[in-house]
């Protein structure tokens, strides 16, 4: 009996110490990102060169996206947030975006994305 307390004591030391090194990660949200990239609407909605406060939005959002469904959010979001711009978005220019910030996205940012096929 001794021994079985002593194994699960070791497995509940262990078990504590994994949950303890992992970090903890939480999502980005739609509202977060929506935020991020707002800056970027003027660049979006009419050329130009992107300002620092929409590319620091741009980087801030997609360091987040380090997994497949955060990808798939973050995409999912940005497509909903353009459809709400009044006259839309220039696809060309959200497209070159992630580029003219000097962010390697893994996904083309356009409205015609299919987020489901993001990895």
């Amino acid at each position: 009996m001794a021994m079985v307390s002593l194994k699960l004591t070791c497995i509940v030391i262990m078990c504590v110490a994994v949950m303890g090194a992992a970090p903890v990660v939480q999502a980005i949200t739609c509202s977060q990102v929506t935020a991020n990239v707002a800056p970027c609407i003027t660049y979006l909605t009419g050329g130009g060169a992107p300002s620092p406060g929409c590319c620091a939005g741009v980087k801030s959002a997609f360091a987040a996206a380090t997994t497949t469904p955060a990808r798939r959010a973050i995409c999912n979001c940005l497509k909903s947030a353009a459809g709400g711009i009044p006259g839309g978005i220039n696809d060309n220019f959200a497209q070159a975006l992630p580029a003219k910030c000097g962010v390697n996205i893994p996904f083309k940012i356009s409205v015609s994305t299919n987020c489901a096929s993001i990895n």
